[in-house]
């Protein structure tokens, strides 16, 4: 049963990140889904099962309806993870996330401003650094995910920075290859943490539903035109869940990498690994999910 949704609002950011899985920016839209769409969408995953949504674009809350969305997410029974640049945060925005069953994510790339500004592409540091500092104030529940690019990245040092100011919840993840992370190169499921479609799925600004974020190109068909539940217990979403774990199953670690002890397993086959450093890449499928659940950060969108 799908218990977590990303409700992918939106293709406009601020940022124009190197890396971005479906390569937001300034000029993106939102897509197609109304408001209407995104509200019957909530309807229905809370009578199908689901009890866990997480806000997602772009920049979720650029998004006119985003805050709306949260409200009637509340009110349904669901609970809700907003997952910001935290380049801009409004009053009202820093209000609705200290509301009972709201949380926050966003990410990280350096403690050195030069260094995360060439991941977002924009003088975005100060401002999340900032507004992650904000947010530990406020108590607003909040969980940071480290982007690593290569292996020189800081990693170590930003995962240090980040536990000073007071966060709790870190993860690291590598850039994935889908959208700017892609270099033109084909999609490849291969690149998935696997455990995609796997209690969650994924709908985007256009409705297409797919396995995650990173699969839209996978896509089960559309909310506007089909029922929520029966995309997500259909026979295209077992496909592309089989096809996922076929080709991630193909991945192998070289024998002398370690897994890092303070990072929660995806999928089997995708236990975070480093063969040095800070460098996460994939492990063999030797190893489950030591703490399953929402939300799983490595298989987690870090954009």
């Amino acid at each position: 049963m799908t218990r977590f949704l990303w409700l992918d609002l939106t293709r406009k950011c601020q940022l124009s990140c190197v890396h971005c899985y479906n390569a937001s920016g300034p000029g993106g839209t939102h897509g197609t889904m109304s408001r209407e769409n995104w509200i019957d969408v909530l309807d229905q995953a809370a009578a199908c099962g689901v009890r866990h949504v997480q806000l997602i674009g772009g920049e979720p809350t650029l998004h006119p309806h985003a805050a709306e969305l949260v409200d009637h997410a509340l009110a349904d029974g669901l609970t809700v993870e907003v997952y910001s640049n935290l380049v801009h945060v409004t009053d009202a925005w820093w209000r609705l996330l200290q509301e009972p069953g709201v949380s926050l994510a966003t990410s990280y790339y350096s403690d050195q401003a030069a260094e995360h500004n060439a991941m977002t592409r924009r003088p975005s540091h100060t401002r999340t650094r900032a507004n992650i500092e904000k947010a530990v104030r406020l108590g607003i529940a909040l969980r940071v995910g480290i982007v690593a690019a290569d292996e020189a990245q800081r990693v170590s040092e930003a995962r240090s920075e980040l536990r000073g100011v007071g966060v709790t919840t870190i993860g690291v993840d590598r850039v994935r290859p889908f959208g700017r992370g892609a270099s033109e190169r084909a999609p490849d499921a291969g690149g998935l943490c696997g455990r995609c479609g796997d209690g969650r799925a994924a709908i985007g600004p256009d409705g297409e539903v797919s396995p995650c974020v990173f699969s839209d190109w996978m896509s089960v068909g559309n909310v506007r035109s089909t029922p929520l539940a029966r995309l997500l217990d259909g026979a295209l979403m077992t496909d592309a869940t089989a096809t996922i774990r076929r080709a991630v199953r193909s991945e192998k670690c070289a024998p002398d990498q370690r897994c890092y002890p303070d990072q929660t397993p995806c999928y089997p086959a995708q236990t975070p690994c480093a063969p040095k450093g800070d460098f996460p890449v994939p492990c063999p499928p030797d190893q489950g999910e030591c703490r399953p659940g929402y939300p799983s950060d490595p298989c987690g969108p870090f954009r």
